[in-house]
């Protein structure tokens, strides 16, 4: 079972008529991130696409559900993380989604990327900045 059939199973039942019967195998490894952020990675990923593109795990959504459905993933990956005492990784994760909103709001989808690139790197080995740095940084160039 893919990591995204996974998540589809995993997430409230009355999303389950929306999951995509084949949405592929995900973005997130294992091996670089360890299963539990992977998974987590996925769901918040997935929140991600609900809100500013094209899901991979769930199809035929009008906007409005998309929306409250992106914040259950939300909701689930970083609840995983809490109850594992990963606050690094919630943390990190809450600077990714309100990163990625300040992004879409101020017309700049060309942060999105980097402020997933940055959180993947802040949430594997070795580690690194993580998405407040390129909010921080896009703020600071700005003034």
């Amino acid at each position: 079972m893919s990591r995204l059939t996974e998540l589809a199973a995993t997430v409230d039942e009355h999303l389950a008529p929306y999951a995509a019967p084949d949405p592929g195998e995900g973005r997130f490894s294992e091996e670089r991130h360890g299963a539990l952020r992977a998974f987590v990675l996925e769901a918040v990923h997935e929140g991600y696409l609900m809100h500013y593109a094209e899901p991979r795990a769930f199809e035929r959504m009008d906007g409005d559900l998309r929306l409250l459905a992106g914040d259950a993933l939300f909701a689930l990956g970083l609840s995983r993380l809490a109850a594992e005492g990963d606050l690094e990784a919630v943390s990190e994760l809450a600077d990714l989604i309100s990163g990625c909103a300040w992004a879409a709001a101020a017309g700049r989808t060309d942060l999105l990327e980097p402020l997933w690139e940055a959180s993947t790197a802040a949430l594997s080995e070795p580690g690194g900045p993580g998405a407040r740095a390129v909010v921080d940084g896009e703020l600071a160039r700005e003034r």
